[in-house]
């Protein structure tokens, strides 16, 4: 890794810092902070340290393609592409506001990097896997990560993108499920029970690797494994990950916080006073 695991660690507590602040920007419309918050680590170490984002990267052919299956966990995104010099601090200001590049599902943007609109759940595999095709057609070696959430893995079209990936021999494909085991609804296991992800994604071609998904050193070795196959990470994380009382928490999928919440949140990433 460029950076050491402490290094990329407070980088990880500032994104969630700037989390809490884009919460500001949304005021009374609230946002999802409980999905954002359980992939930080995972999008970190994706842009700063594998993909090697910057300002000057977001239009090369070369480029890395991240298709944030998940829309709503958008505001990771947001926060990462401040620490990769992409935009700036005052921009996460304009969160949820008219006119701004910082929407609370992602669009399509040249300018962020922003491969695909996404926020309609089930879809973003499918995009991975064209782009992948494309890619190879073009015998360009980039590489596309797509990141789903658990509970849209109950999406039929998911498992359809997962064998067409097989059938196509997309070893440029990286798929990484953030296994955080709560959806909108509730307990992914209650509403549809997926079992183990692990065998799953073997069964449909892939080759599995399951990490802590909040171990920026286990994120690293996983999203830089060459695999002769398309590769699934199956993530294990917490939503709602950093501040304690969101954690596994349904409530704090999408929610407006107060000002003693915000204190305390603040508080407890160690930034008080801010």
């Amino acid at each position: 890794m460029l950076r050491g695991k402490s290094e990329l660690e407070h980088i990880c507590r500032e994104m969630r810092k700037d989390i809490l602040r884009m919460s500001w920007s949304a005021g009374d419309s609230g946002m999802h902070f409980g999905g954002a918050l359980s992939i930080i680590e995972i999008v970190c170490v994706l842009y700063l340290e594998v993909m090697r984002w910057s300002k000057d990267e977001t239009e090369k052919e070369t480029r890395g393609r991240f298709i944030l299956s998940k829309g709503h966990g958008v505001p990771a995104v947001y926060a990462v592409l401040r620490q990769a010099g992409v935009i700036g601090a005052e921009e996460l200001d304009t969160f949820k506001k008219d006119e701004t590049r910082l929407p609370g599902h992602p669009c399509m943007d040249k300018s962020l990097g922003i491969e695909f609109s996404s926020g309609s759940l089930g879809q973003g595999l499918s995009l991975g896997v064209g782009s992948a095709i494309a890619l190879k057609r073009k015998k360009n070696p980039a590489k596309v990560y797509v990141l789903l959430g658990d509970g849209e893995c109950d999406e039929g079209a998911v498992w359809e993108a997962a064998m067409s990936a097989h059938q196509y021999g997309l070893n440029n494909l990286v798929a990484i499920v953030d296994r955080n085991k709560l959806q909108y609804d509730g307990d992914t296991e209650k509403i549809m029970g997926l079992g183990s992800l692990e065998e799953k994604w073997r069964s449909f071609g892939w080759e599995v690797i399951s990490i802590d998904g909040h171990d920026v050193e286990r994120c690293y070795s996983a999203l830089t494994y060459a695999s002769r196959k398309p590769l699934a990470i199956i993530a294990d994380t917490v939503k709602g990950k950093g501040i304690s009382f969101m954690e596994n928490e349904m409530i704090w999928h999408h929610r407006k916080m107060t000002k003693s919440q915000e204190k305390a949140a603040m508080e407890e990433l160690g930034f008080a006073g801010i």
